[in-house]
């Protein structure tokens, strides 16, 4: 299976204390791979995440990024005659703005949201609402080559609700999927693996039995296109949230 290689060309996301402390609500979950900050000067900033997602938590751990966990609550319906590229920014976008508004506009804080489809033949395929439903989108994904596209955004607690002032950006992977049996399909979907993965299966996990090549960031196929979020993290952080606009 070829991917692109984790870090190739990246600038790290960690956040390291030293001398400096971050405020931290309490009420927040805290997930990074370091000793929780004491309240006090907010020398660095921790990110706050707009998703439940483990996978994504996963991600930003792994790159020792500073997180709080404040999962979003929208509608994430399709409009009709949108793109799924347009989908996905959008939804990522609306996430992260229904977060940063809730938090408030105090001290700023950056919110990152994020969304990820599957698409073949131009049909979004989102989770599977059952068993069933999961069999059936691995019936068309095997044998077949399909898009990942995972959409991401930053939003200020200062500018919530301004997408011009937001930074949002999508990348898209392709997944060649080798032939499967109705069999071998139905053995996977009872492991209960697929049922809450865009497209019925995870590369990370049982999933890549069934997984011949993936182009692009394998990462972005997990659920987030860790590399890049981090360069636009760093940026924002260093420059005061100018990045990118």
């Amino acid at each position: 299976m070829k991917a692109a290689a984790h870090g190739d060309g990246a600038e790290s996301c960690g956040i390291g204390y030293a001398n400096g402390r971050v405020a931290f609500p309490s009420t927040l979950g805290y997930f990074a791979p370091m000793s929780k900050p004491d309240a006090g000067d907010p020398t660095h900033e921790v990110l706050v995440l707009a998703s439940a997602s483990p996978r994504r938590r996963d991600l930003l751990t792994r790159e020792g990024v500073a997180f709080e966990v404040v999962p979003a609550d929208i509608d994430e319906h399709h409009h009709a005659g949108e793109s799924p590229e347009a989908l996905v920014q959008r939804l990522a976008y609306e996430k992260a703005s229904a977060v940063a508004q809730r938090i408030g506009p105090g001290r700023e804080r950056w919110v990152l949201g994020s969304d990820t489809v599957v698409v073949l033949d131009g049909d979004v395929l989102g989770k599977p609402r059952d068993p069933a439903h999961a069999r059936a989108l691995l019936g068309r994904l095997t044998g077949h080559t399909h898009r990942v596209m995972t959409g991401y955004a930053f939003v200020s607690t200062l500018a919530a609700g301004d997408r011009t002032a937001a930074h949002v950006a999508m990348q898209t992977s392709q997944v060649a999927m080798r032939e499967a049996s109705e069999e071998e399909i139905a053995a996977y979907v009872e492991t209960g693996e697929p049922m809450d993965k865009a497209g019925a299966y995870a590369v990370q996990g049982r999933g890549a039995r069934f997984v011949t090549d993936v182009a692009g960031s394998q990462d972005n196929v997990i659920g987030l296109p860790v590399d890049e979020v981090c360069r636009l993290w760093s940026k924002l952080r260093a420059s005061g949230g100018e990045a990118a606009r």
